[in-house]
C-alpha cells in the first residue's frame, strides 16, 4: 500500500490487525511502517506518536464492541440482555484478542470522553436499568459487571480454565446466573 493511501483510519485499522495477529505490545510505528512499505517518519502525519496510536486502537475497539453490543441486546431485557451483552464481549475477545487487550489498558481522557465509550456505557446502563436498579447504584453494578466479565475473560484467554472439568462454558453460564441474581436482588441505597 503506497503512502498516498494512508489515512489515520487506515493506520489505526492496520495497528488493530497487527495487535490481533501478534499481540497488543507488537504495535509500533516501525512495524506499521514496514507493513505499509514507508519510512516510520511518514506515519507521523497520520498519528502523533505510539501512545496516540494505542489510544486510537482502544477507541476503535470500544466502537466495534458498542456496535456488537447494540445488536446483541436490542429488544432484550434482564437475563436475556445480560447474557447477550456478556456474550458479545466474550465473542469479541475471542475473535479480536489484540483489540480486546487494548480495552484492558487504562483509557486516556480522550478515549473516556469519546463517542465510542459513551455508546458502550449507554448500552451497559440501559441493560442494567432493565433490572430496575436505583440510579445511585448503577455505578456499583457496572463495576461488578465489568469486573466479572473482564476477570473471567482474562483468565480464559490466558488458558487458566483449560486444566479442569467442567468446561469454562459452564462456568460462564454460572457466572451470568450469579450476576442475574445479584442484579435482581440488588440492595437499595443505604441498605447494604
Amino acid at each position: 500500500m503506497g503512502r498516498a493511501n494512508l489515512t489515520p483510519a487506515v493506520v489505526v485499522a492496520a495497528a488493530a490487525e497487527l495487535a490481533d495477529r501478534e499481540g497488543f505490545d507488537a504495535i509500533t510505528l516501525s512495524a506499521l511502517a514496514r507493513h505499509f512499505g514507508v519510512q516510520t517518519a511518514s506515519l507521523y502525519s497520520h498519528v502523533r506518536d505510539r501512545s496516540a496510536l494505542l489510544d486510537s486502537v482502544h477507541e476503535l475497539a470500544l466502537g466495534e464492541l458498542a456496535d456488537r453490543t447494540a445488536v446483541a441486546i436490542g429488544g432484550r431485557a434482564q437475563r436475556d440482555a445480560l447474557t447477550a451483552l456478556a456474550d458479545a464481549h466474550r465473542d469479541y475477545a475471542r475473535q479480536f484478542p489484540g483489540r480486546w487487550a487494548a480495552l484492558q489498558r487504562p483509557a486516556a481522557a480522550s478515549t473516556v470522553h469519546s463517542d465510542a465509550a459513551g455508546r458502550l456505557v449507554t448500552l451497559t446502563l440501559a441493560m442494567l436499568r432493565g433490572y430496575q436498579l436505583p440510579e445511585t447504584e448503577l455505578v456499583h453494578a457496572t463495576r461488578l459487571l465489568g469486573a466479572t466479565i473482564n476477570g473471567f475473560l482474562a483468565l480464559e484467554v490466558s488458558g487458566n480454565f483449560g486444566h479442569r472439568e467442567p468446561t469454562a462454558d459452564i462456568s460462564w453460564q454460572r457466572a451470568l446466573s450469579a450476576l442475574d441474581i445479584a442484579f435482581r436482588s440488588w440492595p437499595t441505597e443505604g441498605n447494604p
